[in-house]
């Protein structure tokens, strides 16, 4: 990744790229709430970089881009240290809309958060 975006700085980063099962991960440190557990923004963040990487590898099939236009994230519980994982599965691979399902679970393989992002895709500008 670009080291100056906001995932780099997060120090997100994909595992596995795979497109069926796009999976990244991202520490706990440095992104925490002034409570100590990891803050529900840096969540949204992390499902968005993931989600909107495995919509641009849908979009680039049908030479389109991919836009995120709805992000939906539920905190189920906190974590305060280590890393947490999110797993990004296709819900919807349409012509002109995708939707995919975040799940960010913590070392222990908990569920940290739920999300869903829908992007639209556009025709390249030529």
């Amino acid at each position: 990744m670009n080291p100056d975006q906001l995932a780099e700085r997060m120090g997100i980063r994909i595992t596995d790229p795979n497109r069926d099962r796009l999976v990244g991960t991202m520490p706990v440190a440095g992104n925490r709430q002034p409570w100590g557990r990891l803050h529900g923004g840096a969540s949204a963040v992390l499902a968005e970089t993931l989600g909107s990487v495995a919509a641009t590898k849908h979009a680039a099939d049908h030479g389109c881009v991919a836009l995120g236009v709805e992000l939906s994230c539920s905190h189920h519980r906190g974590v305060s240290e280590g890393l947490v994982t999110g797993v990004v599965t296709p819900l919807h691979l349409g012509r002109t809309r995708s939707a995919f399902e975040i799940v960010i679970t913590d070392d222990q393989g908990t569920r940290v958060c739920t999300a869903r992002l829908s992007c639209a895709l556009y025709a390249k500008e030529r």
